[in-house]
Formats: structure tokens, C-alpha cells, sequence
């Protein structure tokens, strides 16, 4: 594609150069007294033929171009996409997800427009900017310095023209990503905005950001608007009229050169009012370009591990003197977070958890209790110590296998828009219908999801707004009794669920539960008694393990949550 991009260029330049030369050979010939018509015949083959010659590869430059911007489109959406999904929960954390949105779409689409036209143009321009330097001397050595001097000159006003139109195109993309993602927040939490009857605040936000990105535009119309090759354009054409009448009056040169040369400067109208437009296209492909890379290219912790450890889970979990602080870099957590001024959320963190060990872990607002089962699949790696399961360092095992035989149900659980069917099989895609109902009867789902229309087939919404935080959790559940997991973690999994449903999935809980390691972070007494093993989590540390009736001998933290849950 890339050959055929010069190639086609090349040959078209060419071709335009044939058509000056040989009219002015025509009008030569006109002019013999009498009028070689024989030449005037040749002339005009030439020209015509030419003309067909030139349209043929303008085709398959063009063809080459197009193709070239789409396939490399198409990659780095493909490259983009898994690169994305390959980052670590802590990079998501700090990304927007509109200005995400806006560097995946509109971004890489501005890469596309970069090489066609873009490029595209920029290569034919060259081409056309150098044939009249070949060209000229050819009617004449001396009419060789005008189109050498237009090239010089053109040149550094490009150059000029291009480092003031960078930091335009980019702050037009920064922009542009920050209005996205005005957008895009003003849609997830509509029902937010709308609770508030907080429209006409968002509608001015919107706004706002509107006339940001208008006004960034604008700058960038600026600056386009001060091309001045257009300009030059006119100098030329005087002066390559005058030069070649100079030369025409001294004999040097006769009509039909001067129509030729003058021809041969038209050439420069091309380049000239195509590069406003195509090195635009370029600047903004490269600040896009620039913005993925960005995305590409940020420092991730997250490793796949591809050969590391990969058998089948026993469900032994063990954390070592854990200490884990959000956003901090482990070259600096060696000194400890309160030194790199960041959130320590866990802290010397030490546990043993026997394979099939039902475990609930309690404490107040933010003393680690969900930060610390995300350590166990890696949403998060740990600063110090170790996190192990069946012996092996979480970070020695394939992040695949180990998040394959883990399963988390979280509070603020996801759904696709996709049809209940596909989100309680998301885990294993290609289950069979009976195993999904079994899943969905288990975690007492199937009778709401008959009452339906569609039953199975029903598409819900992103996220499953058009459910109800009870019908949501149960899908949540669903999907994990599906998965078998040697591992499940419920994070405040039932708190949207009426007591009367309680009891049916408590029962459930149970039978999942059955021979697998299951972490329950709960406040409803009926799972904390339940449990094997009590974990008492206490501003980032273990207060108390035990238990139910051995906490409330020993732990007052323990006593302390007890009697207030049950209140």
C-alpha cells in the first residue's frame, strides 16, 4: 500500500508535468508558418494519453491511501482495546472514561484522516513541489531559480506553520476529551443529576466545556488563516510570467516555452492550497496519535505472567505482613506510605485461611475490609508482603488461571446490555441453557426472570438499570454459582435484598459455598455467625480473628460492631 501511495504520487506528477510541456509544443506548432499539423497531432496524443495515464494511478494512489488509513485504523482500535483491557484497576481508577471514549473513537479516527488525505496529499504535494525543478531548465537553465526559490521559501514557512499549528491541534483534542467526558458523566449518573434536579447546573457545565473546545477551534482557524503560500502563489505566478517575457524578448526562449514554463508553475497550486488542509490533518492525526500512545505507553503494575503458575485451585488464601497503599509506586512503598504522603489502606496484614473456610470479614467504613479481597485476584497488587493461594505468590501465578477460579460479587456489581441469559454465562460463554437456569433457580433468580416477556431472552439494560438492586444482585450471584469457583468472594453482595429473599439466598450462599473458600464482607448477623472465621478489620489492620462466640468473649472492637448491627 505504502508503494503504491508513491508510486501513484510520483505518476502523477509526472504526468501533470507532460501536459504544460507538450501544450506549449502545440501552440509552437500553431504557430509555424504553415502549421505542422503533424506535431499539433502528436501533441495532442500525448496530452490525452497522459491524461488517461494520470487518472489511473490517482486512482490507485488514492485506492492505497484509503485503504492504508483504514486498515491501520482498524489495528490500532484492536491494539488499543486489548492494551486497554490489559491495564491494572488502579490505572482505570484515575482514567475518565468520556475522555477514554474520545481517544478511542474520535482519536483514532483522526489517525485515519492523517494518512487519507492527510499524508495522502502531503506525498502528492512533494511530488509536485520537485517536478517543476526537473522540469525548468529543461526551456531554459536560468528558469531553474524561480521554482527554486518558491521551494526554499515554501519551506520554512511550512516549517514555521507547523510548530504553531502543534500545541493548537493538541489543546483542540484536549478539548475535545474533556467535553466527552462531561458528556459521558452527565449519562452514568443521570439518575444523580435528575434526584437533584440538578438538569439546567449540568446543561451549563455542558456548556462550558462547549466553549472551551469552540474556542481552542477557533485558535486553530487562527492560524490556518494566516497560510502564507497563498500569497506566495501570486508572487510567483508575476514573477515567472515576467522572467520567462524577460527571456522571450532577448530570443532566448520562444512562445511556446513561455506557455510551458508558466504551465509547469501552475503546478505549485496544488501544494500550495492542498497543504492548508492536509498538513491540518496531519498535526491533528499526530496530537492524536500522541494521545494514544499516552494511553499505550502508561506505566501499568499489572503483570499477565503469562507462564507463571497455572493448576487447579485448593482455595488456601494467606496474607504475609501485607501493607498495601492506593497510588503509591513500590519503589517508593519500601519506606512505607506514610512516607510518599499517600492512603495507606492496609498495614501489616497477616491471615491464614484453610481451604473450604467460610470467612466474614466485618469493621467500619473504611477499615480495608474490600481492599483486602481485591488483593487476592490482583484488582490491586500489594506494596509489602506477600498475598498467597495454595503456597504461590498471587504475582507468580497466570493472572488468567488466577482470575478465572476467582469470583467477586461486588455492592456496585455490572451488568451488560445484553440479555440475562448472556450476563449470568458471561463467565463461561459457552454453557448450556439448563446449567444457566439451575445457576439462576440457585440464587433464587428464575422465577422473576420468567415473570419477563422474554424470559431468558429479556435484553437489560447497561449496568441493569431496569432492574431492581434486589434482580440485579441475584443475576450478580447467578453468574458466580455458574462459574464454580474454588474461590468466592461476596462484597456486601445481599444489602440490596428483601429479608424474605434473604433467607432463600442465605441458603444458597450455603450450598456454594460448600467445599470452596468464600470471603464475606456482610453486615446482616445471620452470615457473621454463619462463618468459620471472623476477621476484625480495624483503620487498615486485623483487630481481632476468631470466632463468632469467641470475638464476643475477647474482641470489644467485635462487640462494639455486633451490637450495633444488631440494633
Amino acid at each position: 500500500m505504502i508503494l503504491g501511495l508513491f508510486v501513484g504520487a510520483l505518476g502523477n506528477a509526472i504526468t501533470a508535468s507532460i501536459m504544460p510541456i507538450f501544450i506549449g509544443r502545440a501552440i509552437d506548432a500553431v504557430m509555424e508558418s504553415p502549421p505542422d499539423l503533424h506535431g499539433l497531432m502528436i501533441a495532442s496524443i500525448v496530452v490525452a494519453a497522459s491524461q488517461l495515464i494520470r487518472s489511473i494511478l490517482q486512482l490507485g494512489r488514492n485506492w492505497s491511501g484509503e485503504t492504508l488509513g483504514q486498515r491501520l485504523e482498524r489495528d490500532i482500535r484492536d491494539e488499543l482495546y486489548v492494551n486497554l483491557l490489559g491495564k491494572s484497576t488502579s490505572f482505570h481508577d484515575m482514567q475518565s472514561t468520556g475522555d477514554l471514549m474520545a481517544r478511542a473513537t474520535n482519536d483514532v479516527r483522526e489517525i485515519n484522516l492523517m494518512f487519507n488525505p492527510g499524508i495522502n496529499l502531503v506525498i502528492g504535494s512533494a511530488m509536485f513541489l520537485l517536478m517543476p525543478l526537473y522540469f525548468a531548465p529543461t526551456i531554459h537553465p536560468q528558469l531553474f531559480f524561480i521554482p527554486l526559490g518558491y521551494l526554499l521559501i515554501y519551506v520554512c514557512i511550512v516549517w514555521h506553520y507547523l510548530r504553531e499549528l502543534r500545541p493548537a491541534t493538541e489543546d483542540v483534542r484536549q478539548e475535545f476529551g474533556q467535553m466527552n467526558t462531561r458528556l459521558a458523566e452527565a449519562i452514568e449518573g443521570i439518575e444523580t443529576v435528575k434526584g437533584a434536579a440538578q438538569e439546567q447546573h449540568e446543561v451549563k457545565n455542558f456548556w462550558q466545556a462547549i466553549v472551551s473546545w469552540r474556542d481552542a477551534y477557533l485558535a486553530q482557524a487562527g492560524i490556518e488563516a494566516r497560510f502564507i503560500p497563498l500569497l506566495l502563489m501570486g508572487i510567483l505566478q508575476a514573477a515567472g510570467i515576467l522572467h520567462s517575457l524577460l527571456l522571450l524578448r532577448a530570443g532566448a526562449i520562444g512562445v511556446g516555452d513561455v506557455a510551458a514554463f508558466n504551465g509547469i508553475l501552475q503546478m505549485f497550486q496544488f501544494p500550495t492550497f492542498a497543504a492548508q488542509f492536509a498538513y491540518t490533518r496531519v498535526s491533528s492525526g499526530m496530537a492524536s496519535a500522541r494521545r494514544i500512545l499516552e494511553l499505550i505507553n502508561a506505566r501499568t503494575e499489572l503483570d499477565q505472567n503469562v507462564e507463571g503458575h497455572d493448576a487447579p485451585m485448593q482455595g488456601e488464601v494467606t496474607f504475609e505482613d501485607v501493607t498495601f497503599c492506593y497510588q503509591a509506586p513500590q519503589e517508593q512503598c519500601d519506606e512505607g506510605c506514610q512516607e510518599t504522603g499517600r492512603e495507606t489502606a492496609l498495614e501489616n496484614v497477616s491471615l491464614q485461611v484453610a481451604p473450604g473456610q467460610t470467612v466474614a470479614i466485618v469493621g467500619q467504613t473504611g477499615s480495608g475490609k474490600s481492599t483486602l479481597v481485591k488483593l487476592i485476584n490482583r484488582t490491586y497488587d500489594v506494596n509489602q508482603g506477600r498475598v498467597l493461594v495454595d503456597g504461590v505468590d498471587v504475582r507468580d501465578w497466570h493472572l488468567e488461571a488466577l482470575r478465572r477460579q476467582i469470583s467477586i460479587i461486588e455492592q456496585d456489581l455490572f451488568l451488560f446490555s445484553r440479555t440475562i441469559a448472556e450476563n449470568i454465562a458471561f463467565g463461561r460463554p459457552d454453557t448450556s441453557r439448563e446449567e444457566i437456569e439451575a445457576a439462576a433457580r440457585a440464587a433464587q433468580a428464575h422465577d422473576f426472570i420468567q415473570d419477563f416477556k422474554d424470559g431468558y431472552e429479556t435484553v437489560i439494560g447497561e449496568r441493569g438499570v431496569t432492574l431492581s438492586g434486589g434482580q440485579r444482585q441475584r443475576l450478580a450471584l447467578a453468574r458466580a454459582f455458574l462459574t464454580r469457583p474454588p474461590i468466592l468472594i461476596l462484597d456486601d453482595a445481599t444489602s440490596a435484598i428483601d429479608s424474605e429473599t434473604e433467607d432463600k439466598i442465605q441458603q444458597a450462599i450455603e450450598r456454594a459455598a460448600a467445599g470452596r473458600t468464600t470471603f464475606l464482607i456482610t453486615h446482616r448477623l445471620s452470615q457473621i455467625r454463619w462463618a468459620d472465621l471472623i476477621v476484625v478489620m480495624r483503620k487498615g489492620r486485623v483487630a481481632a480473628v476468631g470466632d463468632h462466640e469467641e470475638l464476643l468473649q475477647k474482641s470489644t472492637a467485635y462487640r462494639n460492631i455486633f451490637m450495633r448491627y444488631e440494633r
